[in-house]
């Protein structure tokens, strides 16, 4: 298993720190290339937003090329509260002033086919893909549920779903919204950088079991993958 975990004494220590390296990362590319990312949803998300747009106040970097997709996506439409498009328009997107040609948003609102098939489009169009055709995004965000899920991988899956090669997937997940469309292990896995963000009491023993060699939590199955994953936590493993 490959990662790095770093742990915090709370939520705002946590997101202060991710903010800062992320805006760090960004501030040394060449902004005349393409940047690419996939966002997730989740608490920790509101107050990682937060901190960006308030660091970013302080000492401004460019998010020319900076192009945002999503780990994963509820199937509702862009002004729903569950969205995790609007989400990151009301925190991330609008107080940056990020364009929307930069923004992928996945369309959950239409028919599943044309949803699947407009967000595989986008990846692809903007990232490089490697040998077996996953696009190579430069950073995946994850979040972790209590139970060891992450983007909408959730533990009840069965073997033949986790290693279906799609980019994207359509998925019915165990808690609502139900349907739901996320990146798949094999498109996450291409990733240069895989960052983690687990924050909340509750989820001890699934962060324990995610980070052991005999893991088979979704999580866990990530840090297989063999990226270098970072772990930002402000919960300490436990049983």
């Amino acid at each position: 298993m490959a990662y790095e975990l770093l742990t915090f004494a709370n939520d705002k220590e946590l997101a202060e720190e991710v903010a800062r390296r992320w805006l760090a990362e960004l501030a040394k590319r060449d902004t005349s290339v393409i940047y690419t990312v996939a966002l997730s949803g989740g608490r920790i998300t509101k107050a990682f937003f937060n901190e960006i747009v308030k660091q970013n106040k302080t000492k401004p970097i460019s998010f020319d090329g900076v192009y945002f997709f999503w780990a994963d996506e509820r199937c509702v439409p862009p002004t729903d509260p569950e969205s995790n498009y609007a989400v990151a328009k009301e925190l991330l997107f609008d107080p940056l002033g990020i364009p929307e040609r930069q923004v992928h948003r996945i369309r959950g609102e239409e028919r599943e086919l044309l949803a699947l098939s407009d967000a595989v489009s986008n990846i692809c169009n903007a990232a490089k893909l490697n040998a077996a055709g996953q696009p190579m995004l430069d950073l995946v965000f994850l979040g972790m549920g209590e139970d060891g899920h992450v983007a909408s991988l959730f533990p009840q899956e069965v073997e033949e779903e986790r290693q279906k090669p799609e980019i994207y997937r359509s998925v019915r997940a165990v808690k609502p919204p139900p349907q739901r469309i996320t990146l798949g292990y094999k498109a996450i896995g291409a990733a240069k950088d895989i960052w983690v963000l687990v924050s909340g009491a509750g989820k001890e023993k699934a962060l324990a079991e995610s980070i052991s060699p005999n893991g088979e939590t979704p999580l866990a199955k990530v840090l297989k993958l063999g990226n270098q994953a970072k772990i930002f936590s402000d919960v300490k493993p436990g049983r």
